[in-house]
């Protein structure tokens, strides 16, 4: 590649799990942290929604939406092993499993980052909030139910999914509640936030600071 490739995020966003998949693959890339107001104004010509992360190609695609990113690197670079080829058995689940997360939990963020988006009596936004916490753990509980993990969530080989799940299972209602109604999820997570490969990304990008679990 000419020149990295550059991902606009912010520390402990879903940009986080798509930089720790470009560390496990050993690519260059270079990160643009945006505040709320910057992500209004200096992403707006890459992302009309005006979200991170944004990821732009080193020939100037551009890409949105974690989900995607994660899996067309994954795709692009198969000999970091880090989802089941196109015609391996496990391919459905993971592709499964990749959009429930996105579609079923991350997604969520929009409402509980900013619950004047959807009430705009003050007084219910704590109800807005407790509701999210509330459906990402019936979430999580119906993936925990249907997942046979191994050492990972697919088998014995980490993937983007466990990266995924990682990071967002740090979000509210943060990992004790995680761990209690995703038991053979709890695992995993842990694994993939003690990989050594992985440590400075974590220690940059999402420490875990006292209480971090919640």
């Amino acid at each position: 590649m000419d020149k990295p490739i550059t991902i606009y995020g912010a520390p402990g966003f879903g940009s986080v799990p798509v930089e720790a998949a470009m560390t496990l693959i050993g690519l260059p890339y270079e990160v643009i942290d945006v505040g709320e107001d910057e992500i209004n104004a200096g992403v707006r010509g890459l992302n009309p929604i005006r979200q991170v992360p944004t990821l732009v190609l080193p020939g100037g695609e551009v890409m949105t939406e974690s989900a995607a990113m994660l899996i067309w690197l994954a795709d692009r670079y198969p000999e970091a092993h880090l989802a089941p080829d196109p015609l391996s058995r496990k391919r459905p689940a993971f592709l499964r499993w990749m959009t429930f997360v996105a579609a079923g939990i991350y997604a969520l963020s929009w409402a509980r980052d900013d619950p004047e988006r959807l009430v705009t009596a003050k007084t219910q936004h704590a109800v807005l909030r407790e509701r999210v916490a509330d459906r990402r753990i019936e979430c999580w509980q119906a993936m925990n139910a249907q997942v046979h993990p191994g050492r990972y969530i697919l088998g014995e080989d980490l993937s983007v999914l466990d990266l995924y799940v990682a990071v967002i299972s740090r979000w509210s209602p943060r990992r004790k509640r995680f761990y209690a109604a995703a038991p053979k999820l709890a695992d995993v997570v842990r694994r993939v936030d003690a990989e050594p490969r992985l440590a400075d990304v974590w220690a940059k990008r999402f420490p875990f600071v006292e209480g971090w679990e919640g």
